[in-house]
This record gives C-alpha cells, sequence and structure tokens, in this order.
C-alpha cells in the first residue's frame, strides 16, 4: 500500500499528462478528460495484469483497491469543495429562488429514491437477485443525491440560462444531505439498528448544520474583516468551513449542509461589506480557492477514473449496470416531473417534460455516491455489496461522461421544442 506522498505524485503525473494531451489532441471538457482516460487506463492495466501477471500492474491494483473514497472525501476534502463551490453564489438568489431550489434538493431528491429503490426491486425479483425492498431504497438513497461538483464543473459552461444553471448547482449543493439523512434511514431498516425516524433524522442534519454552519461563519467572519493580511483570510477561512465540517460530524449533523452554508453566507457578508464601501483585497484570496477547486476535483476525477475497475468485481456486469443506469433514468424523469407540480412557475420558460429531460440528463453523479456505497459494506453480504457499489460506478460513469459530453446538445434541442406547459 503506498503511503501519501507517492499517491500525490502518482495523481499529479496523472492530472499533468492527462490535462496536458486533452489540452493538445482531444479537447474535451476537462473533468470528463480525467476520469474517461483514467477508466481507460485502470483498463489497460488490468488487461496487462490479466494476460502477464506483472507485478508492478499488481501493486498498482491493490493500490487502487485499497483506497478508499469514502475517506478521501467524506473525511477529507469535501468540506473545501463544498465551500469552493457555493462561496460565489449569491443569498439573495437563493431566497428568491427558494422554492424550486427546495422542492428540487428535498422532495425530488426523496422520490428519486423511493422510485429508483422501487424499480430496482422490481429489476431484482426479474433477476433472481437477493435484494429486499429496504436494501433497494437503502441503494436508491445512494444514487439519488446530483453530484454539487459536477455541477459546478462541467454543466455551467454549457451557457444554461442564469436561473436554471442556478437550479442545477443550487440543488446538488443541499441534497447530499438529504441523500445521507435517507441512507441513514433506509440503512437502519437493512441493518434492523434504529437511528429515527426520516422527520426526525433529517431536522437533525438539516437543522444541525445550518446553526452551526452559521455561528462559526458569523464569529470567524469577524476576525477576516478586521484583518489585512491576505494570508492569514485564507487559514481563516479554511479554518472557519473544517471546523464547521469537524462540529457537524461530531454532532451527527450534516457536514456538507455546513459547509454549503458557510460558502453563502461568507459571500453575502463579503458582499455586505463591499457595498458599505469597506473595501477588501480578496485578489489572492479568491485564486487560492480557485487553485484549490480545480486541484481537489482533478484528484476526484482521476481516482474515481481508476476505481472504476471495481466494477468488474460485480456479476453479470453488463446486465446490472444496463438496469442501474435504465432504472436512475425512470426514477430521476419520474420525481422530477412530480415535483415540477409543487415548483411554481418553471425558469426560462419551461415545460414540465422539457425541464424534467433537462434536468435528468444534467443529473450528473459523483463522489459521494460512491462514498455512500462503500460505506453499505458492512451491511449487506459481499455479493450484493459488489452490485451496489458496481451499479453506482456505472451510473456514475455514465452520467458524468457520457451524459457531461451530450449535455449542450441536449439542451439545444430542449431548447428548440415548444414549451408543453
Amino acid at each position: 500500500m503506498m503511503s501519501f506522498l507517492p499517491y500525490s505524485v502518482f495523481f499529479l503525473l496523472l492530472i499533468v499528462l492527462i490535462g496536458f494531451f486533452n489540452e493538445k489532441v482531444t479537447k474535451l471538457t476537462y473533468e470528463i478528460s480525467l476520469m474517461l482516460f483514467s477508466v481507460l487506463l485502470g483498463g489497460v492495466i488490468l488487461i496487462i495484469y490479466a494476460a502477464t501477471s506483472d507485478m508492478a500492474s499488481k501493486d498498482i491494483l491493490e493500490g487502487v483497491s485499497l483506497f478508499s473514497i469514502e475517506d478521501f472525501l467524506m473525511e477529507g476534502v469535501l468540506c473545501f469543495l463544498l465551500f469552493a463551490g457555493s462561496c460565489h453564489m449569491r443569498l439573495r438568489d437563493f431566497w428568491r429562488l427558494k422554492r424550486p431550489v427546495g422542492v428540487l434538493a428535498f422532495l425530488c431528491t426523496f422520490l428519486g429514491a423511493v422510485f429508483y429503490g422501487l424499480l430496482f426491486y422490481g429489476a431484482s425479483a426479474i433477476l433472481g437477485l437477493s435484494f429486499t425492498l429496504p436494501m433497494c431504497l437503502m441503494f436508491g438513497s445512494i444514487v439519488a443525491p446530483t453530484d454539487p461538483i459536477a455541477a459546478t464543473s462541467i454543466l455551467n459552461k454549457f451557457g444554461l440560462p442564469k436561473d436554471t444553471g442556478f437550479l442545477v448547482e443550487g440543488e446538488s449543493l443541499l441534497n447530499d444531505g438529504v441523500g445521507v439523512a435517507l441512507f441513514v434511514c433506509f440503512s437502519s431498516a437493512v441493518t434492523g439498528t434504529s437511528e429515527g425516524g426520516f422527520f426526525t433524522v433529517m431536522i437533525r442534519e438539516i437543522a444541525g448544520a445550518l446553526i452551526i454552519g452559521i455561528l462559526v461563519t458569523l464569529l470567524f467572519f469577524m476576525i477576516f474583516k478586521r484583518t489585512k493580511d491576505e494570508n492569514r483570510r485564507i487559514f481563516i477561512s479554511l479554518l472557519m468551513v473544517s471546523l464547521s465540517y469537524v462540529l457537524c460530524e461530531t454532532f451527527s449533523c450534516s457536514g456538507a449542509i455546513a459547509s454549503v452554508v458557510c460558502g453563502v453566507l461568507f459571500s453575502a457578508l463579503r458582499n455586505r461589506e463591499e457595498e458599505r464601501g469597506e473595501k477588501m483585497e480578496l485578489a489572492i484570496f479568491d485564486n487560492f480557492w480557485e487553485v484549490i477547486d480545480c486541484l481537489l476535483n482533478s484528484i476526484l476525477y482521476v481516482i474515481l477514473g481508476l476505481s472504476f475497475i471495481r466494477i468488474m468485481q460485480m456479476p453479470m456486469v453488463i446486465t446490472l449496470s444496463l438496469v442501474a443506469i435504465l432504472c436512475n433514468f425512470a426514477g430521476r424523469f419520474a420525481s422530477l416531473f412530480a415535483s415540477t407540480f409543487f415548483m411554481g412557475k418553471l425558469p426560462d420558460g419551461f415545460g414540465r417534460v422539457g425541464f424534467s429531460t433537462l434536468f435528468t440528463w444534467g443529473g450528473l453523479r459523483g463522489g459521494l455516491c460512491i462514498a455512500l456505497a462503500m460505506s453499505a459494506s458492512s451491511m449487506v453480504a459481499a455479493e450484493d455489496y459488489n452490485i451496489v457499489l458496481g451499479c453506482t460506478y456505472a451510473i456514475v460513469f455514465f452520467t458524468t461522461v457520457v451524459q457531461g459530453l451530450t449535455m449542450k446538445k441536449v439542451y439545444q434541442s430542449i431548447k428548440r421544442t415548444p414549451s408543453d406547459a
């Protein structure tokens, strides 16, 4: 097993080489190129080892299998990625679009988990799998949250209208906390333990995160605005978001939501100071968070790509991958279409079908889904766990690469279609 520095060298080498090759040759969206070429590299290494039993290939495969995305994301970088993605968002936009954002983040995520679980339960019965309904609902909660990292780094590059782009980003930033709460509820049904009802867990996860995020941000922003040292301002922001996340983990709240609260509230406080005429020199600060966001995003996409070889551990790989992807499409579209009846007027002139289609195709999945899937290892049998993890990887790969690459064409096609309602 490699230690920290060799891992860092390995990942940075891939990031540089893949990024340079993509810049000069393939010219794909940066994050998609990292994941796609990492998947191809992992496949080549797997083929080499299968054909030659090469020990170097074996060491790489074992290193990838031992690397825990759950630890890297949930116990490491998630709070910084979410803060970097949300600290440029304006609180007034959240307030103006609070109804559709809330419906998408809460109701749509809940319905998506339930619809997916029911569909996969039916498919598993047809295929003769041993999945129970609680297991399928737990699986639904794993793949229901859209990925904030994918949304902010991929979709916003395609020129979506302002309000539509904000809804994509706002939903993905908030619904991971809902997904975690659903996962806790459904996994407790699988294991026979009691974590409280859905609404109890939801209130604890979200209300606690709001309180902690607001209090910590208000406290440290008072120090932030009084110091003139730009490096110290960066240190304060790092401490602010990481402390919020740690406190939420300690008190069983959603550290992810607290990180978003820190980012949005920080942006609001910063804008308020600037509107008052308090000039804040934050060029170095903004550049730092832009670099951190790009670096951690890049590492995560490379890890996701290399880890895709784990899908080969799943029985009936092709069949189950197709089933998972189709269930994801159907569950996501149904949950979105049902949610549109509670959203009021849809943004940018979309009809219900067009809006649901766009957000279904734009519902990219990422590292959070993989991390939740990995945390299910102690809750289900080994073969069922391999199916859950493999199907989750299939959904993440398809939504990130296939849907990410074709998102612009899908949007342009929907834009040319007359509004349906």
